[in-house]
């Protein structure tokens, strides 16, 4: 069994080849259809597939409604000049910055939106600075994010629900200016 450790760098490498590889990624299954365990290059096989959790990681990102190029922060202006040991206080004022206009965002959620939304832009404006390990580091070393994802089973338990209480906080927030009738079962 792969460490929590082990599986991160596989899900981040999985996440940068979805975010920077050119070939579109079909629909795939969490769990290997041929019983087969999947394999991170260097590491011991894996019960899931890791373009699948990646993929999901994507949508999260996808998902953060907050401009970072709007955003007045000090950290994120030194990532997007290229320096990219400022990831981390950037990823925590871009978190600061959306729970503000979004106060029921979970933070290990915003925190995993915010870095993959974080990492896609440092990608397009600055290639060359960025590398996986970077966000690996930022994952393993924040105790309450790495807590939270084993807290819930692991990688492939953690994304599936994450997904699903972003689509519903979606919901909430695009039907709120309905009747509270017409969105309360939502919220129930």
């Amino acid at each position: 069994m792969a460490t929590f450790e082990e599986q991160t760098a596989c899900v981040v490498q999985a996440l940068f080849s979805d975010l920077f590889d050119e070939e579109e990624i079909d629909c795939r299954n969490l769990e290997i259809d041929s019983g087969e365990q999947a394999e991170c290059t260097g590491g011991p096989p894996l019960p899931f597939d890791t373009r699948v959790v990646a993929s999901r990681l994507r949508q999260m990102g996808d998902q953060c409604n907050l401009d970072f190029e709007r955003v007045s922060s000090e950290p994120l202006a030194e990532v997007l000049r290229g320096k990219v040991e400022k990831f981390g206080a950037a990823v925590e004022s871009l978190i600061r910055r959306w729970n503000d206009q979004n106060p029921e965002l979970v933070y290990e959620r915003a925190f995993l939106c915010v870095c993959v939304k974080l990492v896609k832009l440092v990608g397009e404006k600055v290639p060359g600075m960025l590398d996986p390990s970077l966000l690996i580091r930022e994952i393993n070393g924040n105790s309450q994010v790495r807590n939270y994802i084993e807290a819930q089973g692991g990688w492939v338990r953690m994304v599936v629900m994450f997904a699903w209480d972003l689509w519903l906080f979606l919901c909430v927030t695009h039907l709120s200016h309905l009747p509270c009738s017409a969105h309360h079962w939502y919220l129930a």
